[in-house]
């Protein structure tokens, strides 16, 4: 087995369950790599989380947020983690509203009436060349996608947003129909999607209530996807099937999700929760073989 090195603090946090493994490497460095974030975010022999962030100190916002998702990946943005970090920089500053930067723009979190935070997402993009697609259509609320034979297809028509990340919505009757761990990987990485999609199936359950599975790119089946509760709901406004205020419910809990019509930026309002601090010695960490430093 191959040895990283040495101790730094942690805290474990989650929104809705999905969770995270925060390190704070704005007063010094916290150095991580693809192999050193497999290994923290193995679930049997690290600490086990969905994406590992990591806090940046830079001029242009309160907090830089640095994500990878558990296969090592850097990723642009994620809602849940958000949620998180705006908590903690809320208590942190006493301000009433803090920026947090992600490598997808500066997203601005504050303390809602309930005690859970409030993220605006900024606005979606549109446009196929912005989601982005391997080909031109002049409509995202529903392309020419689909699963299965072309005269009875299992899935078909998604909608596709951009909320920092490529998202692709298949509105389905009942989530459960389907066996998206099946579905996901084969979906995630089609052809149309050059930069991989997060895949959802989605329900409309009543009036503004919409029922959401998510398979995450490059992570796979999650709790919680705060960016797809996003993106799903622009999607249902642009159907006219709700209006802007919006409840999506995740299998980790709901997301109370408004789209403002008067910029576009989406609002994402929910919980979070500090699991536990503690620290974790890099020495310790164990590595296959197969990985190399």
């Amino acid at each position: 087995m191959v040895k990283l090195m040495a101790a730094f603090a942690f805290r474990k946090m989650n929104g809705l369950g999905n969770d995270f493994v925060v390190f704070d490497a704005r007063r010094s460095d916290v150095p991580l790599d693809r192999v050193t974030v497999r290994a923290i975010s193995d679930r049997d022999t690290g600490l086990g989380c969905d994406q590992l962030i990591r806090m940046e100190k830079t001029d242009d916002a309160d907090v830089f947020m640095r994500i990878w998702n558990c296969a090592g990946d850097e990723v642009e943005a994620c809602g849940n983690a958000t949620r998180c970090i705006g908590h903690l920089l809320l208590e942190e500053t006493g301000k009433p509203e803090i920026s947090v930067m992600t490598n997808a723009g500066t997203l601005l979190c504050r303390r809602a009436a309930n005690g859970d935070v409030t993220v605006d997402m900024g606005a979606p993009r549109l446009g196929w060349q912005d989601i982005p697609l391997a080909e031109e259509f002049s409509d995202t609320r529903k392309i020419e996608l689909q699963v299965g034979p072309l005269d009875k297809p299992i899935l078909h028509s998604p909608s596709v947003v951009n909320v920092g990340n490529p998202h692709c919505i298949f509105w389905v009757n009942d989530i459960e129909d389907y066996d998206l761990a099946r579905l996901g990987p084969m979906l995630e990485n089609h052809l149309m999607f050059p930069e991989r999609a997060n895949i959802s199936l989605a329900q409309l359950t009543g009036h503004n209530q919409i029922r959401l599975k998510v398979w995450e790119r490059s992570a796979g089946l999650t709790r919680a996807c705060g960016t797809a509760a996003c993106a799903t709901a622009v999607a249902a406004v642009r159907l006219h099937i709700t209006e802007r205020n919006v409840t999506v419910t995740l299998p980790g809990g709901p997301l109370d999700i408004y789209w403002r019509e008067s910029d576009s930026h989406i609002f994402m309002t929910g919980p979070y929760e500090l699991e536990r601090e503690g620290e974790i010695d890099f020495d310790e960490l164990a590595v296959p073989e197969t990985e190399t430093v």
